[in-house]
């Protein structure tokens, strides 16, 4: 009896110690889970969302990313990802959840116009690209992954440029340059320089807001010889830091006085040999019966010359016209080849500046990190690239413009030719028909009035023969 309750008390000692045991694993058990989750939820709060510490520019009409990005990386492409702009009163710019873009209540202004890209999101990238840039979507952006519970700002400034253009007008002792320049925003400013670089005085600019609220703005500058001769018309925005310039060369103002009095003088020796040829026939016999048909001769013949002068002029004129066309033409075709250029160079530097932040040798594994390198190599060789191709371009564009100013002075030259040569002309017309009213006034002063000689003879054509016959003294007899 004694040896079955020691036996009974030994197997419930055994039992005992097997159920400590087995609730001690649990517990074991139990805290590693907590720990895991613990585990888990520290390394989730950890990640950051990472942006630009500097404000995002693009130009109107661009394509643009607003860069944000989860540290350390992670697959975010199921994740709930939403872009807003909380200064809207409908803030949804883009919203993701569950792989899916749920745009129902994104803000109309930007329908059709952003996207996230699938194979970025995977490796925690959830930049958002936002196309046909508007003026109107500039503001401050926010990026959230809400798994996280962080968040990222992006700035977006948005602008818009032109290259400007020069108008030359000229007087007796100065020159007058007008640059204009459209399509601005924001507000731009005008500045003029000289051949040195130095600022000259000008005028208020003047600045009109379109409905499209891009800027119009003007500027004029009046210019003397001893500023030299370039002149450059500088529209600059600080803010988007965005210039453009155009530059002109002007020929000094004496220079085309001069030029001018003698091609006036040339036109005056052309249009007058004929009168000084007049002249001095008749000087030699004012009287004389051949004095109105030889000066008629001569006025047909000045006529006839400065009737080939204008036609010739009038060609040349038409021909100078079409190569200024042509010449306006290859350059805006260069100034949209420049903006271009321009823009590509913007894109390239941004895409090394986006992967000099993505870079963190920390986390990044050898491969990345030698994508990432021959990425960076790549766009480096584009931006060089553009880079002589934009020199190449400004220097084609120099060259249109000189010929264009070139043209344009010839096309000025040619115009006062003109109105010289149909000045003369209508006052040879006008010759021509006083000659001809004087000679008809000659003529019918004639068939009135005929010579003495004339008269007698048919007086005596008309008396009878008979009376020719008689004798003269019967013409005396006082009888």
């Amino acid at each position: 009896m004694e040896l079955e309750n020691r036996r009974r008390a030994g197997w419930l000692s055994k039992n005992s110690m097997m159920s400590h045991i087995k609730d001690q694993l649990l517990l074991k058990s139990e805290l590693s889970v907590w720990i895991f989750l613990l585990l888990i939820h520290c390394s989730e709060g950890q990640h950051q969302l990472i942006g630009p510490t500097q404000p995002i520019v693009a130009m109107f009409g661009d394509d643009i990313v607003l860069p944000c990005r989860l540290e350390p990386a992670v697959d975010a492409a199921a994740r709930t990802v939403e872009w807003s702009r909380p200064d809207l009163k409908q803030r949804i710019i883009h919203f993701r959840r569950d792989s899916v873009d749920l745009l129902t209540e994104q803000n109309p202004s930007y329908t059709r116009r952003t996207s996230l890209s699938i194979s970025k999101l995977k490796s925690g990238d959830v930049s958002l690209k936002l196309s046909k840039v508007k003026l109107s979507d500039a503001g401050t952006y926010k990026c959230i992954v809400s798994k996280y519970g962080t968040e990222s700002a992006v700035e977006l400034v948005v602008g818009s440029v032109s290259s400007p253009e020069i108008e030359v007008s000229k007087d007796s002792s100065s020159v007058v340059l007008q640059c204009e320049s459209a399509g601005w925003y924001p507000e731009p400013e005008v500045l003029w320089l000289d051949a040195e670089g130095n600022l000259l005085s000008a005028g208020p600019t003047e600045t009109v807001r379109g409905p499209d609220d891009l800027y119009s703005v003007s500027s004029r500058v009046t210019v003397e010889k001893k500023h030299g001769n370039k002149f450059t018309c500088r529209v600059q925005q600080n803010n988007i830091n965005q210039t453009r310039d155009t530059w002109i060369h002007v020929s000094g103002t004496k220079r085309q006085k001069e030029e001018t009095e003698l091609r006036k003088r040339e036109m005056w020796m052309i249009g007058n040999d004929v009168e000084l040829e007049l002249l001095m026939e008749g000087q030699r016999d004012r009287e004389q019966s051949m004095l109105g048909r030889e000066k008629m001769k001569y006025l047909e013949m000045k006529k006839a010359k400065f009737d080939e002068q204008l036609q010739k002029n009038e060609e040349e004129l038409k021909h100078v016209q079409q190569v200024i066309e042509v010449f306006k033409k290859q350059k805006e075709d260069l100034k949209t080849q420049k903006e271009k250029l321009l823009s590509l160079q913007e894109k390239e530097k941004m895409k090394i500046k986006e992967i000099d932040m993505m870079k963190d040798p920390l986390l990044d594994k050898k491969n990345k990190q030698q994508k990432r390198e021959k990425a960076k190599q790549e766009a480096a060789q584009k931006n060089t690239e553009h880079e002589e191709l934009l020199k190449n371009t400004e220097k084609l564009l120099e060259t249109t413009e000189e010929m264009i100013v070139k043209m344009t002075e010839r096309k000025g030259k040619l115009k006062t030719n003109k109105e010289q040569i149909v000045k003369h002309l209508k006052s040879t017309e006008q010759q021509i028909e006083l000659q001809k009213k004087l000679e008809e006034s000659e003529r019918k002063e004639d068939k009135d009035n005929p010579p003495l000689n004339k008269q007698t003879t048919e007086q005596l054509q008309g008396r009878p023969q008979v009376e020719l016959d008689q004798p003269e003294e019967e013409h005396n007899n006082p009888c």
